[in-house]
């Protein structure tokens, strides 16, 4: 049922609510507003129109906000020719097309402000392809997210090779996301990650994506979470993060993921090392690496002292407790299994609905960690901070001010503007 309504009373909506359930598509007046005071919705067109859904029921009013709708404001301001890429990105993506696949990544890890306004529009097309796959699949997770983390050294790489073949043997499709430190000094980085994997990068069945972290913390780069949501979009079920090994600043990567591996090499202290690094308390599995020939005696005492050391840190999960497992990327052994591990993991907590509440939580993470990012920019964007920031850094520099009242200075600047 569909209305033009120049002046929609509050009686006449009361009214509709004794109604059995139904949904109305209401078109109002660009100066309606509703009982609340609220206007309705954006221009609908020249007119002065606005244009909404809601749905009527029993109980109350309640609008139904569609994320077509917000998806529309997001194109309307695109160029044909911008459409088109976009179009052609998504399409090809959804297809499982490599190439558009890393163009797309490339375009959400653009740090221009028109290809960010493009790539949130790429995004919002894969999210409600994303969601209406996952509706198809009894709202289950299309794809398993892995976070692996360890040292320097520890066989990262050389593990995924060997567990990556292993998956896509099995029929799996799996994407690596390997994240390279940026120089502090240069800003520069290697992004050589491929070149370990040289089997794996040659499967067309995997997709191997090296990326900077350009400075972030915790191990992640910036857009690592959009990165993650194409590569599911592309039809890839399993995502392994690969991340720095940098210890305590890597509970970022625990946020975006369903499970956080740790990998140690078997020469890596005691136990009470481990306590120590923080970052074992985020982990749901740990292997220790390395363990065949003259290595299996250090990485067996090294598992023992971990699986102590795990009895001694509270629990996170109800229906999972931390596992220690021995592994060798040379000789294969120990990897079989510790895929079972992990689908026995994502199982249980697929059964106790402990994941899909993980998924939920991350998601908030996720736009607070935006928000944070965006202000942060906003605020050394703006003009009067700008101005004063290189006055004030050398006066910090002399040591004639503390941080403390510089950073309280150019805080009262940026509230204060117009």
């Amino acid at each position: 049922m569909s209305m033009l309504l120049p002046h929609p009373h509050q009686h006449f909506l009361k009214g509709l609510l004794r109604a059995p359930f139904r949904c109305y598509h209401f078109i109002f007046h660009s100066s309606t507003h509703l009982g609340s005071g609220i206007p309705c919705a954006q221009p609908f067109n020249s007119l002065g129109l606005h244009c909404t859904k809601w749905m009527l029921l029993s109980d109350g009013l309640k609008r139904k906000l569609c994320v077509q709708t917000t998806l529309k404001d997001h194109t309307e301001g695109l160029s044909d020719k911008e459409q088109r890429f976009v179009d052609k990105l998504y399409t090809g993506l959804i297809q499982g097309q490599r190439a558009c696949l890393a163009e797309a990544i490339t375009l959400v890890e653009s740090t221009h402000s028109r290809k960010k306004e493009l790539a949130q529009v790429l995004l919002q097309k894969v999210l409600l392809y994303h969601r209406e796959q996952e509706q198809s699949n009894k709202g289950k997770p299309l794809a398993f997210r892995v976070g692996l983390s360890g040292p320097p050294g520890a066989g990262k790489s050389t593990f995924i090779e060997y567990f990556g073949k292993m998956l896509t043997e099995r029929g799996h499709k799996l994407s690596v996301l390997a994240v390279d430190p940026s120089s502090c000094t240069s800003g520069g980085s290697l992004l050589g990650d491929k070149t370990r994997m040289t089997e794996l990068s040659r499967d067309m069945n995997a997709y191997i994506r090296p990326s900077p972290t350009r400075g972030t913390l915790g191990g992640v780069t910036r857009t690592t979470n959009e990165a993650i949501l194409l590569c599911e979009g592309a039809g890839y079920d399993i995502i392994l993060i690969e991340t720095v090994g940098v210890g305590q600043s890597e509970f970022a990567v625990a946020d975006m993921v369903d499970m956080f591996v740790l990998l140690l090499p078997p020469a890596g202290g005691d136990e009470l090392q481990g306590i120590k690094r923080g970052i074992i308390e985020m982990a749901d599995l740990v292997a220790v690496t390395k363990s065949d020939g003259d290595l299996i005696v250090p990485a067996r005492r090294i598992q023992a002292e971990y699986v102590s050391a795990l009895k001694l840190l509270r629990k996170r999960s109800q229906v999972w407790k931390p596992k220690v497992i021995r592994i060798s990327a040379r000789s294969g052994e120990g990897i079989s299994e510790m895929w079972d591990k992990m689908k026995d993991f994502q199982d249980l907590m697929l059964a106790s609905g402990e994941l899909t509440a993980k998924r939920r939580k991350q998601q908030k993470v996720w736009m607070w960690n935006l928000i944070q990012e965006s202000v942060l920019e906003h605020f050394r964007t703006h003009p009067t901070v700008r101005e004063q920031i290189p006055l004030l850094e050398q006066k910090v520099l002399t040591g004639a001010l503390s941080p403390g009242l510089a950073a309280d200075f150019l805080l009262k600047a940026f509230k204060s503007r117009d």
